[in-house]
């Protein structure tokens, strides 16, 4: 609850939802419930809007996230950021869904979390029962099939555009940037499991910093 704690009067200021607003005035509820309810509004929807342009897998929501959390809103810094990335992949389950988790808890507790996760899953979820439905109607259709070819470059371009801003947040450089690099070669060419390489991560930067004292 921490960034709710520092609620101004200009974050009032940008909640518009007017019925709302007169619903306090006449009941002479507190303004600090409204700075929250505008806070966690402002969440569900920043979470909504990432993932309803999330396309390809949870890595290419990272620049939209990035573009949301950091710049737009500023909740959180570039190094938290980066953060909350390592810890959502180091955690079982689906990486939208561990980020949205991490980050909400951050933001605003355990409501934080439902609000994040809530509209994160919510339009992937509508959009899937859709295609359930409708899929077999236009999945032999040349036009759509047209577009999921023009948006396959597209989505590595948004995969391969974070790690470039991910290696200069994390501060990269010629002695350490031979540790991505093997760690990829070894899930790319050898087939590792990327568990083994999270796991490994996680012992190199133990000992290092054991010996590093």
């Amino acid at each position: 609850m921490a960034i709710f704690s520092t609620l101004s009067t200009l974050e009032a200021n940008k909640c518009r939802d007017v019925r709302v607003v007169d619903w306090l005035l006449l009941t002479n509820i507190p303004q600090s419930l409204f700075f929250i309810y505008c806070m966690y509004r402002k969440l569900f929807v920043s979470f909504w809007k990432i993932g309803a342009f999330t396309i390809g897998g949870g890595y290419v929501m990272i620049p939209i996230m990035e573009q949301e959390l950091v710049d737009r809103r500023g909740w959180l810094s570039r190094e938290e950021f980066m953060d909350n990335i390592s810890l959502s992949q180091a955690m079982p389950g689906v990486f939208a869904v561990n980020m949205a988790t991490v980050i909400g808890r951050k933001l605003g507790g355990v409501r934080g979390v439902l609000c994040a996760v809530l509209g994160n899953v919510l339009m992937p979820i509508a959009l899937i029962l859709l295609l359930a439905i409708f899929f077999r109607f236009f999945r032999d259709n040349v036009i759509v099939e047209r577009i999921f070819m023009g948006l396959r470059p597209a989505v590595v371009a948004l995969i391969a555009a974070p790690v470039f801003r991910m290696a200069k947040s994390a501060k990269m450089s010629w002695k350490n940037c031979w540790i991505p690099i093997v760690a990829a070669l070894l899930i790319w060419l050898l087939g590792v499991s990327p568990v083994w390489v999270i796991l490994a991560a996680i012992a190199g930067g133990l000992l290092w910093g054991v010996t590093n004292r």
